[in-house]
């Protein structure tokens, strides 16, 4: 009786030892500051999420610094980290269709819908493209509406002729050159230090930057136009091989946390930490420049030309631009009038 009470023990805690060696960690490797929202409510909700779904047989843990946002895409494919998230504009060349959600539309909506919008014409008319080809999509982003942060104030926008401003890529180059800056190349993380030294003399970014880069302490004038002067794009991407090491059942329970809802989950945390980031901008007394109504029908004509320029390259990637355009805009009028996220859906420090 001894004896068997004792191999019964012993074989309970082999049982659990591989149990608890069977269970997975996701490695997700972010970028951006440790206050910026994606690493506040985004990460920390999908792991939640992740973690429920699959009863705790998968985990994740994020990790900083693994390497700079433009190099995200080759650590996952290579296998260094299991699951990141992407800004396409960093990344020139390879991505295009990615530019759809960028291109000014001079509408007010939310990122939330915006984003679900963009995970279902991603499915509909971009993945079979192949862009991401080295990667498994699990969910695409869309950022709040793009703005200019200035150290001095402007009265029309021949004022930004020649200034140095910060840019990242993607439509964000095409409405630099419309708008006759000198657009410098930096990740977001690098200009508030830019700036500091007197290297640029502004940013195009998005309004949450005012907090999460504290661009509102160095950059005190912010120029807006009516749905953003662009939007950015983004995926979170897992590695393919990792992907597959799953088993069936756990496949299944995240995809049913991720894709479409954590898509949605990405939009939903632009929106408020846009919100926060103007808050922030107040409190340091910053200026809103509002642009004479003359000024705003200038841009739109500068801007006319980015949509049929965007077809034009969908075309060369055997997409139908003029389809895709027609089905992101239905699915994002559709999605403004779905339910969105609640605040007790999330994990959000700041709420």
């Amino acid at each position: 009786m001894h004896k068997l009470a004792t191999l019964t023990t012993l074989t309970a805690l082999s049982l659990g030892a591989f149990q608890g060696a069977a269970a997975t960690e996701l490695t997700v490797s972010t970028w951006a500051g440790p206050n910026h929202g994606v690493n506040t409510i985004v990460w920390p909700t999908w792991g939640k999420w992740v973690e429920d779904a699959t009863e705790g047989r998968v985990t994740v843990n994020v990790v900083h610094d693994m390497g700079p946002p433009n190099a995200q895409m080759e650590l996952i494919a290579d296998g260094v980290a299991d699951v990141t998230w992407l800004f396409h504009g960093l990344m020139p060349g390879r991505f295009e269709l990615t530019k759809l959600p960028e291109l000014p539309t001079f509408e007010e909506f939310s990122s939330e819908a915006a984003s679900v919008a963009y995970w279902r014409t991603h499915n509909e008319h971009f993945a079979e493209a192949g862009e991401h080809r080295g990667v498994e999509v699990i969910g695409v982003g869309v950022h709040g509406p793009g703005s200019l942060f200035l150290n001095e104030s402007i009265d029309s926008l021949d004022d930004l002729d020649g200034k140095r401003v910060r840019i990242g890529g993607g439509v964000m180059g095409d409405i630099s050159n419309a708008l006759a800056l000198t657009g410098v190349a930096l990740p977001p993380a690098s200009t508030y230090e830019a700036a500091t030294q007197g290297v640029i003399d502004g940013a195009m970014l998005t309004l949450e930057g005012l907090k999460s880069f504290r661009l509102a302490e160095v950059l005190p004038y912010t120029v807006q136009m009516p749905g953003g002067f662009y939007r950015g794009s983004f995926s979170l991407v897992i590695n393919p091989d990792t992907w597959a090491s799953l088993s069936d059942e756990d496949r299944e329970a995240i995809e049913e946390v991720s894709g479409e809802k954590l898509s949605r989950l990405f939009g939903y945390m632009m929106d408020v930490v846009d919100v926060r980031g103007i808050e922030f901008a107040k409190e340091q007394g910053n200026t809103f420049v509002e642009l004479p109504a003359g000024e705003i029908e200038r841009f739109q004509q500068m801007a006319a030309e980015l949509p049929d320029a965007w077809k034009a390259a969908a075309a060369e990637k055997g997409v139908d631009g003029e389809a895709a355009e027609g089905y992101f805009y239905e699915q994002l009028e559709a999605a403004e009038g779905e339910a969105g996220l609640s605040a007790d859906e999330v994990i959000d420090p700041e709420a």
